[in-house]
Formats: structure tokens, C-alpha cells, sequence
């Protein structure tokens, strides 16, 4: 709505409603149903219809597909897997049309599976990562995993109907923010390292279920469920560290954060507060030029 908006506007960062180009509110003339920045709720209609066409597009396209095979025939036999690599935040957390945080919007994607045989019109909510799919398929063509794999199948769920979800997530983002987030029960925890000059505090809590926009950080009234999330995170982490491959002994996230930061927040931040001042936001820049000094070497 127009007051969300209003806040957003004296908020900084990447992507945000006065620079959707990222650090600015350029447009270009190839893609006219994306706007430069959002400023009013006409501007917010503009961005979201946009995104709306997208979807609608491969959706038709999708179908003609789908016909093309029923008219042949064949529809009945094939296998047809359709998903994607990530959301896109329209607002949450002060993002507009960008896919650069470890939350529910980016990372919780669409999978939709047609399996010979399987489960007809079963929803399952449990947990899955994108990685669990190989096993998936490899038990579904009676096969083995690969012993390296990290994923775990899933395909009771798609043949049975079976609940055999994760106990909790972590999700990682390293190209704009550095982040990593535990999904587990109702809740969504953040863990910032790299902040995408958004100013976010280092940990944060949402109930996505009462919250699905991520509109209200309950960290604060919530020290158990953070607790909780720190353990599971831990837990993870420690997975991972123990399973890399020979050779390897660095968290990844760790090595973003070594080489700067992020690929896209890397080198542009002394430009960008260029552009907070000429939008009436410089009152920021002592906090970015705090956490971030090494942008202004």
C-alpha cells in the first residue's frame, strides 16, 4: 500500500523502489514493462503486472506444450518436471524486482511433478532442497545415488502421497547479499554477513505463516526460536564442512566475503551514495561508510 511504500522510499539498498537498476533509476527501451523505480502505487501496478505477463507468458507456452503432447498421444507416458531457479522479491524486505536474499520469496520455488504411476493431485509442504531432485529421479528409475550426493529423495512423496520432508533448510545467497537463512516449522531466520547496503540487522525473524511478506521482524520478542535456528545452522555447517571434497576448507560464503563482498555490491558503493544524496537519503552514508569501509580504500 501507499504508507509501505512511503517507508521503503527513505530506505536504502540495492534494489529499492527509487533505484530498481540496482543503484539507479535508469530504464531501458528493450524492456518498457520495467520500470526505473516505484514511487506510488500506479508504479507498484506497472512492476507487478509486468512480472504477472512473464509468468502468464511461459505459462502458455507451457500449455501449448502440454496440448501438443495429448493431441500425439503421449502425454499419459511422459514424465513432466516443471520448476524454477528462484522468486523475485516485489517489496519484501525493500527489494523491487530483484531475487537477492536468502528468504521464502527467492528461494521457496515451484515444483511440479507429472509421474507415470504417481500420487494424482497431491500438494506436499514438507521441505525439499532443488538438490534433492537427482536422488528423487534416481529412485524413481530404480537406481542408486551417487555416493557424493548431498540430496535426499523424495519420491514417496510423489508416488504415495508420503510425507518425507526435511526437519528444517538452509539457504544461502552470495551474489548480492551474503546470507544464509534456516526455514524450519512457521519460521524464516536471516543471517546477514553482507547486507547489499540495505542496513538490515545481522539476524532477523518472520513467521511466514502470519507473515508471508516478511513485514514484521519478531527477532527481538523470539531469543528461543533464534537459538533454535543458530543450532540448526550450526548443525548444517558443520555437514557441510565435514563432507567438502578433498582439497576444499573454506565456506564458500567465507571466500565472498574475503574477495570484497558480493559480485553485484562489490565496487559500487562509493557511486551509490552519490545517488542517496541526490535522493534525500544521505543521511545513510556514515552507517554504509561504518559496516563497509573498505568500499572507500
Amino acid at each position: 500500500n501507499e504508507d509501505l511504500i512511503e517507508r521503503h522510499k527513505n530506505c536504502v539498498g540495492g534494489h529499492g523502489p527509487y533505484e530498481i537498476n540496482m543503484y539507479d533509476n535508469e530504464t531501458n527501451p528493450k524492456w518498457p514493462r520495467h520500470p526505473g523505480q516505484v514511487r506510488s502505487m500506479e508504479e507498484m501496478r506497472m512492476l507487478i503486472d509486468g512480472y504477472d505477463c512473464g509468468i502468464r507468458y511461459m505459462d502458455d507456452h507451457i500449455g501449448q506444450l502440454l496440448n501438443a503432447l495429448d493431441e500425439h498421444g503421449v502425454l499419459d507416458d511422459l514424465a513432466i518436471i516443471i520448476s524454477s531457479d528462484h522468486g523475485e522479491n516485489l517489496g519484501e524486505l525493500g527489494l523491487y524486482a530483484e531475487h537477492a536474499t536468502a528468504d521464502t520469496i527467492t528461494c521457496r520455488i515451484p515444483m511440479i511433478i507429472k509421474w507415470p504411476g504417481g500420487k494424482s493431485g497431491h500438494v506436499d509442504n514438507g521441505f525439499h532442497y532443488n538438490l534433492d531432485l537427482p536422488p528423487t529421479l534416481a529412485e524413481l528409475f530404480g537406481k542408486p545415488p551417487m555416493p557424493r550426493w548431498d540430496g535426499k529423495s523424495y519420491a514417496p512423496a510423489i508416488m504415495k502421497g508420503q510425507d518425507c520432508g526435511r526437519e528444517y533448510l538452509v539457504i544461502s545467497q552470495c551474489a548480492h547479499t551474503c546470507q544464509r537463512s534456516v526455514r524450519f516449522g512457521p519460521w524464516l531466520y536471516m543471517k546477514t554477513y553482507h547486507d547489499f547496503y540495505h542496513l538490515w540487522p545481522d539476524e532477523m525473524l518472520y513467521n511466514v505463516e502470519s507473515d508471508p511478506h516478511l513485514q514484521h521482524d519478531v527477532a527481538k520478542q523470539n531469543p528461543d526460536i533464534r537459538h533454535q535456528a543458530a543450532y540448526y545452522y550450526l548443525q548444517w555447517h558443520d555437514q557441510m564442512m565435514k563432507t567438502m571434497p578433498d582439497g576444499y576448507d573454506t565456506d564458500p560464503l567465507w571466500t565472498v566475503m574475503k574477495e570484497g563482498g558480493p559480485a553485484h555490491s562489490r565496487g559500487h558503493l562509493a557511486k551509490y551514495c552519490e545517488f542517496l544524496e541526490q535522493t534525500g537519503r544521505g543521511w545513510a552514508i556514515p552507517e554504509l561508510k561504518k559496516r563497509h569501509p573498505r568500499e572507500f580504500k
